[in-house]
C-alpha cells in the first residue's frame, strides 16, 4: 500500500489575465521506505505540487485532485484542524532556503522544541533531551550550546542540518525534501545528501526528493518523475529512465549531462518553458522538440502505457527512435 497516493492533481493560480495552471494532472505514489525523485526545469511545478500536498499554498491557488491520500487518510476532505495534526508530525517538508525558513527571532532550540510541543506528549525536559539527541543525530557538534544559537549565528550547512532535525523531531512517515542543498557549497551539499539518505535508510521513512541534480537521482532514487511546464511527462524506475528515456524532454535532459558529452559541446534545449500567454494548443514541449509533428503541435498528447514510461507524448522514444504511433484523442 502506498504511503502517499495522488491522482490527477492540478493547481491553478488566479492572475489578472485569468487562471494559470501551474500543475496539470500529476500522479504520484510513494511507498514507505521508498525514495522518489522529482526532476525538471525551474517553473515546472515540482515544488507547487508538493506544497499543495502540504496545504501550504496561498489563497489564490485552487487545488483539485481525484485522489490525495496519505497513510490511508484523504487530505482533500480533512479540516484545517485535522490537517495540522498530520503536517509537521507524520508528513514534513524540508525547504530550499534554510536561512529563510528558520525564524530569525527565536533560537534553533526553541524552534525544534516547538514542533514537539505541538505534536508530542512530552515534558519540557523530555523535549530538551530530544532536541539534543536530534542535533547529535544530524552531526552538529556541541548540541547543548547550539540549541541556544539564533539562525544568523549558524552557517548554511548547519542551518540545513537544523531543518532536517526539525523534520525528524516527531519521527515522520514521509519527508518531502525540496532541493535541500540548493543554497550550499558543493562539499556541504554532499554531506547533507549523505545525511538525508543515511537517516532515510535507518528509519525507513518515505522520501520525495525534488532536485535538479541528475547525478544524485541516479545514485539514490528508486523511481523518477519528470515534470515539464506543470505536467508529469514521464515516470520510470531510475535504471530504466537513464538507460532508455521515452519522452523527448527526458532524453534531452539526460543528453545535457556533462558525463555523457565525452568531450563534445554540451547540447542544449532550444527555447523556454511556456508561460501563461504562449502555451501551445498541443503538446507543451512541441515548440522545443526535434521530433514534433503537426499532430504534436495541435493535439494534446495522451499518456502512453507503463512500458513506455507513462510518457505524455504522441511519439514516445524507444532506444532514441520516435515511435510514430497515433493514439486515440
Amino acid at each position: 500500500m502506498s504511503l502517499l497516493s495522488i491522482r490527477n492533481l492540478s493547481v491553478s493560480f488566479a492572475t489578472g489575465r485569468g487562471p494559470f495552471r501551474a500543475v496539470d494532472r500529476v500522479d504520484l505514489d510513494v511507498a514507505a521506505g521508498e525514495l522518489v525523485a522529482i526532476v525538471g526545469e525551474s517553473g515546472s511545478g515540482k515544488s507547487v505540487a508538493m506544497l499543495a500536498v502540504m496545504g501550504l499554498l496561498p489563497w489564490i491557488a485552487t487545488v483539485t485532485a481525484d485522489r490525495m491520500m496519505f497513510d490511508g487518510r484523504d487530505l482533500l476532505s480533512l479540516s484545517a484542524r485535522e490537517r495540522r495534526r498530520i503536517i509537521g508530525r507524520d508528513l514534513v517538508m524540508i525547504f530550499q532556503e534554510p536561512m529563510s525558513s528558520l525564524n530569525p527571532c527565536f533560537t534553533v532550540g526553541f524552534q525544534i522544541r516547538e514542533a514537539m510541543k505541538a505534536h508530542l506528549d512530552l515534558s519540557r525536559a523530555q523535549r530538551q533531551a530530544r532536541a539534543v539527541e536530534l542535533l547529535e543525530l544530524v552531526g552538529i557538534p556541541e548540541p547543548d550550546r547550539r540549541l541556544s544559537a539564533f539562525p544568523h549565528q549558524l552557517s548554511g550547512g548547519m542551518s540545513q542540518r537544523v531543518m532536517i532535525a526539525m523534520a525528524l523531531a516527531c519521527k515522520p512517515k514521509l519527508i518531502i525534501a525540496d532541493e535541500p542543498t540548493t543554497a550550499l557549497d558543493v562539499t556541504i551539499q554532499a554531506q547533507i545528501l549523505d545525511l538525508l539518505l543515511k537517516l532515510q535508510k535507518e528509519s525507513g521513512v518515505g522520501l520525495v526528493l525534488i532536485t535538479h541534480d541528475m547525478g544524485v537521482v541516479a545514485e539514490t532514487a528508486q523511481r523518477v518523475c519528470v515534470h515539464y511546464a506543470g505536467q508529469q511527462v514521464e515516470m520510470q524506475d531510475t535504471r530504466g529512465l537513464f538507460r532508455d528515456p521515452h519522452h523527448p524532454y527526458t532524453a534531452a535532459l539526460l543528453a545535457a549531462l556533462p558525463e555523457r558529452a565525452r568531450g563534445r559541446l554540451l547540447p542544449s534545449i532550444p527555447g523556454i518553458v511556456p508561460g501563461l500567454a504562449d502555451r501551445p494548443t498541443g503538446c507543451l514541449f512541441s515548440p522545443r522538440c526535434g521530433f514534433a509533428t503537426d499532430t504534436c503541435r495541435t493535439v494534446p498528447p495522451p499518456r502512453a502505457g507503463a512500458e513506455l514510461g507513462l510518457a505524455l507524448c504522441h511519439t514516445p522514444l524507444v532506444a532514441g527512435v520516435p515511435q510514430r504511433r497515433e493514439f486515440a484523442a
